[in-house]
């Protein structure tokens, strides 16, 4: 009896499930999916900048395969903000057939236009704007939203009505009293929708490690003023292109110390171009100075924002740092502000622009030397007060690694959350809620593990970059290559010809003379009798493998091509 019972709770379908696809054990690619029946509602497309170990990869977006097989069912997305590790992979998804209406803030959707412009796709999407005071049906999904304090301007959290009940996304936030826009993050309307009870709180979790609260903006401007009161040079301030907020920043301070704006970087022009066209930024786009006014005009009269803030290799920044940059120069008296802290695993690069920065005579301010960035996202406090303020049923901590996910949850379950109501789940691990109990008490279990994984963009290509191609990627730029080339008689074996040998990070063969005619007498011997093509290539592959090791401890990859003539 207690089998069938077993049987007959597991047989009941769910009335909501959650799936995450992105965000969830790592920083960027942010993507959420809810589903209800054939229904599926998506929360950002993000993307994620790659790692040291992706040799040669432009960016990383998340594998859709599970919304891209059923394209018809989706009933909409919903965008949060216009940052790339929320909306850089949108595009792509475009491209393969998502039709689905997309809707976001005013200053999401230009950025969005202006992505999809690129990749000629503005006219397959279905863009509508919306603001924090809208509410959408879409199926069987009610959205409603509440604006965020973030380093975006008009970010907004999400709240769903599914048929399971009430679903809170805060996305990226922060509680800050005095936000550069005036508009702190909405309080009145997450204390009323937790009175009204919340099933689950999905909740931002990228810096679960930081005690406390997030410092206001307030110290970043307190720093711009003592920047531009001492500098007597021109100022340069890299920050990230969307960091919209940090750009009127620079526009007060600049106004009160009679200096004028300058933009470079074809990401942060286009930003800032497109953010006065909507009204989010205070300065007229005339008023913005030419490049030839960046080097004419006195440095005590100029202040410049530029992108590279993470040592980005093309970025303007980064260009003049290294003295390379087609339309500005760095000089004597310069100040350099880096307003920003590096991602983890970005700290190689952003060490080595501070360090030629300082070869260019500029004066240079980072994170390590002051107050030079304010996090967009809260601290420790700012995670108890969303959970004072919504008072979920359950919680999934999101938007982190996975180090982060477990200390958000354990700061959950010292809230006041039971353990068995916090579920740290990553990519693919899905999240069922349903009425499992046998009564009509909404409850929460694991469901099945999808495949979501990452997928490489690289150059025009989208997920035609693998682990395999990546290791051989690593094999090549730690190791080198060798390739050797024989032609046989096809008769009788006789080498023809060679074996010649090219080497390419490797050793330097006009260097190594000795070595190479070496490593030619390995291949000669093990090709001395007739054999197939590809049996005698596996015995190159191996003979040269094997000298490599044992004359210098190096494993490069080798490439035999045998010509039968």
């Amino acid at each position: 009896m207690a089998k069938q019972e077993q049987s007959a709770t597991e047989a009941v379908a769910p009335l909501l499930r959650v799936i995450p696809l992105g965000g969830l054990g790592e920083i960027g690619k942010n993507m959420l999916v809810l589903e209800s029946g054939e229904n599926l509602l998506i929360i950002d497309a993000g993307l994620m900048f790659p790692t040291s170990e992706m040799h040669g990869i432009d960016i990383v977006i998340p594998d859709g395969t599970y919304v891209i097989d059923r394209l018809e069912q989706v009933r909409g997305v919903v965008l949060t903000h216009g940052h790339e590790d929320h909306i850089g992979a949108l595009p792509y998804f475009v491209e393969q057939g998502l039709r689905a209406p997309v809707y976001a803030t005013a200053l999401t959707q230009g950025l969005l236009e202006v992505k999809l412009r690129e990749q000629k796709l503005l006219g397959e999407a279905d863009l509508h704007v919306i603001t924090a005071d809208d509410v959408i049906e879409l199926g069987p999904f009610t959205v409603e939203f509440f604006h965020t304090t973030h380093s975006f301007p008009d970010s907004v959290g999400v709240s769903v009505t599914t048929p399971a009940g009430r679903i809170i996304h805060t996305s990226d936030y922060r509680f800050d009293p005095t936000p550069v826009d005036g508009r702190p993050t909405e309080e009145q309307k997450l204390r009323k929708w937790g009175d009204e009870g919340v099933l689950l709180l999905l909740a931002d979790s990228t810096n679960a490690e930081r005690r406390g609260s997030t410092d206001s903006e307030a110290t970043v401007e307190t720093m711009l003023e003592e920047v531009m009161s001492q500098a007597e040079g021109r100022i340069l301030l890299a920050t990230f292109a969307s960091n919209l907020g940090r750009v009127q920043q620079v526009i007060n301070v600049a106004r009160r110390h009679g200096r004028r704006l300058g933009v470079i970087g074809r990401s942060m022009v286009n930003n800032v171009r497109i953010a006065i066209k909507l009204g989010y930024l205070d300065i007229a786009e005339d008023e913005l100075l030419t490049a030839g006014e960046m080097e004419s005009l006195p440095g005590n009269q100029v202040v410049i924002v530029a992108t590279g803030s993470q040592g980005e290799p093309t970025s303007a920044m980064v260009r003049m740092s290294m003295g390379d940059h087609r339309q500005l120069a760095l000089r004597e008296g310069d100040t350099v502000v880096l307003s920003a802290t590096p991602i983890p695993g970005n700290e190689e690069l952003f060490n080595r622009t501070v360090d030629n920065l300082f070869r260019q005579g500029a004066n240079v301010l980072y994170h390590e030397l002051g107050n030079v960035h304010v996090s967009g996202h809260g601290g420790q406090d700012d995670y108890i007060r969303m959970l004072d303020l919504t008072r979920p049923r359950y919680f999934v901590p999101v938007h982190g690694e996975y180090r982060h996910l477990v200390l958000h949850a354990r700061l959950a379950e010292r809230w006041g959350l039971p353990k068995d109501r916090i579920f740290v789940i990553e990519d693919g691990e899905t999240l069922e809620f349903g009425g499992f109990a046998g009564d009509s008490e909404m409850t929460a279990r694991r469901g099945e593990k999808l495949e979501a994984g990452h997928v490489y963009v690289d150059g025009l290509g989208v997920g035609d970059i693998g682990n395999v191609v990546l290791r051989d990627r690593k094999q090549l730029s730690q190791e080198g290559f060798i390739v050797c080339i024989i032609a046989v008689d096809e008769y009788d074996g006789e080498i023809i010809y060679g074996p010649e040998i090219i080497s390419r990070g490797f050793v330097y063969m006009r260097e190594q003379e000795d070595l190479i005619r070496r490593a030619q007498e390995a291949v000669s011997k093990v090709v001395k009798k007739k054999a197939p093509t590809a049996v005698l290539e596996n015995k190159i592959k191996d003979a040269l493998g094997n000298f490599a090791a044992r004359e210098i401890g190096r494993r490069p990859m080798v490439l035999p091509l045998v010509i039968e003539v």
